[in-house]
């Protein structure tokens, strides 16, 4: 019998660059989802900070990411539930890293992954891990893969994570609406939430995996004015999204039974396809950096 998970999207607003309300509120939020017996709260890209690369604290508070990240640790140990604390950017002398991690119920960092496809206001600030390989890993929740925002826009991205057998892909997010061009939102102002609503349903799909995608929300209470896309959610085969929220700061809890995705691959087959001998489709990325040329799925 395959698994139910109960898991969390926490959709917060990251009041900008107070640091340790917004740890105070996620930690409050974490707190709820493990007292209704969640097995996973993921939080969103930025989380700590909100995205400001240009106030000259920014820099300064990303140096202090050991701290949060030692305490999501203690506080997933102390509360048996496992955390992605979202994105925590960390500044490693003059490099800004925005980074995901994985931490069990036990408090123990599975693993890591630093944003590779990194949106165009991004690229001046951050640094991206190029030709690193998107790696699936060994969780309580079974095979896991993690992406960060932009990362969704490549299918290439879900196609190596799956391929490492990867069932679950968690997406934390700082996706707003206004994350357009004006020529975009003339054609549709709400164009980043059809891109949204669109594109998650379709890699679950496409790769009979879930995905568990955690964006930040706006302020409760507060007009956002369209600013926040929101939309938290676990997308999954079948049903589509799970929990989904609107624009506004709050928690998504949903159970999973995991046969879903066993019933979807028997469906699609799209696994099995993928690991047949000559499979006609060949997944490459260069590797000029360090003599491999190619690293095939």
């Amino acid at each position: 019998m395959a698994p139910i998970y109960k898991i969390a999207v926490i959709q917060l607003y990251p009041k900008p660059l107070a640091v340790e309300a917004n740890y105070e509120k996620a930690v409050s939020y974490i707190r709820d989802a493990a007292s209704q017996g969640c097995h996973l709260a993921v939080l969103p890209e930025y989380h700590l900070t909100n995205w400001l690369p240009d106030d000259p604290k920014f820099a300064a508070l990303c140096s202090q990411y050991q701290k949060y990240l030692d305490a999501y640790c203690a506080l997933a140990a102390e509360l048996n539930i496992c955390i992605v604390p979202g994105t925590i950017v960390e500044k490693h002398d003059s490099a800004l890293l925005n980074v995901a991690s994985f931490i069990s119920n036990e408090g123990k960092i599975l693993s890591q992954y630093q944003k590779k496809n990194l949106w165009h206001p991004e690229r001046p600030h951050l640094t991206s891990s190029l030709h690193e390989k998107h790696l699936a890993f060994d969780t309580p929740l079974g095979k896991v893969g993690m992406l960060i925002c932009w990362d969704l826009a490549f299918p290439e991205a879900f196609r190596e994570l799956i391929a490492g057998g990867a069932k679950m892909i968690i997406v934390p997010t700082f996706w707003n609406l206004s994350d357009c061009t004006p020529a975009g939102l003339a054609h549709n102002p709400r164009s980043e939430a059809l891109f949204l609503e669109s594109t998650l349903v379709s890699r679950c799909f496409e790769n009979t995996c879930m995905v568990v995608f955690a964006n930040a929300g706006g302020p409760k209470g507060k007009t956002t004015k369209g600013a926040y896309a929101g939309l938290s959610q676990v997308a999954v085969p079948f049903k589509g999204a799970l929990g989904k929220m609107a624009e506004e700061e709050g928690m998504s809890v949903v159970e999973v039974d995991m046969q879903i995705l066993e019933d979807a691959e028997e469906n699609y087959k799209v696994r099995a396809d993928m690991s047949t001998p000559g499979w006609h489709y060949d997944y490459s990325l260069t590797r000029a950096a360090s003599g491999d040329d190619k690293s095939k799925l």
